[in-house]
């Protein structure tokens, strides 16, 4: 009899499990049509970092490395365009590691996530990375005395970051960065469409048409 409910206790948690994610993807789906499509989970997972309202009805998708300098450049004329239009935008940050050691920036992001400083941490790592991140001389150890800035537990953060859940999502990431074809950083997919012309001008024409096909005046 024992077996037997514990049988049937472990059928629970895997129907449980089984209908979450079903129910998330479903969710995701009627507010992103482009969640509808081949491969659309590799777009957003549950994990992935958001930045914006929930209720936004464009969604831009970035593959990103915190080494990577075109990102940090990128990150403030996101946030602009995000500022501009209210509640229309939200952001969604998935890792392409492709520069030398963002495996270990990776999991300080993910780490801090842990302390709610996420995006705190972010934007520490972009402001300091030419102390750390030369492409001639890189110097990763050199980041550390930045971190503090964010408001972190420094201590905490480095025993988060040997998490072993850290390493799934980076795993994860790389795989969808391979099924959707990733090649360099940053990566822009903006409901779904992705970049083609890599340009300041081109991403903001993006983001616009999308702004006015899902809210038209």
């Amino acid at each position: 009899m024992k077996y037997v409910m514990m049988g049937v206790s472990c059928l629970v948690l895997v129907l449980i499990f089984v209908f979450g994610s079903s129910y998330y993807k479903g969710q995701q789906t009627e507010k992103f049509g482009f969640m509808a499509k081949e491969n659309a989970s590799a777009f957003v997972r549950e994990q992935s970092q958001s930045l914006g309202s929930d209720d936004a009805k464009v969604c831009i998708v970035e593959f990103m490395d915190p080494a990577c300098e075109t990102c940090a450049a990128y990150f403030p004329f996101l946030k602009q365009l995000m500022d501009a239009n209210p509640g229309k935008i939200k952001l969604v940050l998935r890792y392409a590691p492709f520069h030398d050691d963002a495996d270990y920036f990776v999991k300080m992001l993910e780490a801090a996530k842990k302390q709610g400083k996420y995006w705190e941490t972010l934007n520490i790592m972009f402001k300091s990375q030419p102390c750390w991140a030369s492409h001639t001389n890189p110097q990763p150890q050199e980041i550390w005395q930045f971190l503090p800035m964010a408001g972190l537990d420094v201590e905490q953060l480095q025993k988060d970051m040997t998490d072993p859940s850290i390493e799934k999502i980076i795993e994860q990431d790389i795989a969808d960065v391979k099924t959707l074809d990733v090649h360099k950083t940053p990566g822009f997919f903006v409901n779904g469409k992705p970049l083609q012309t890599f340009s300041y001008l081109q991403l903001q024409q993006l983001i616009e048409s999308e702004i006015l096909a899902n809210y038209p005046k």
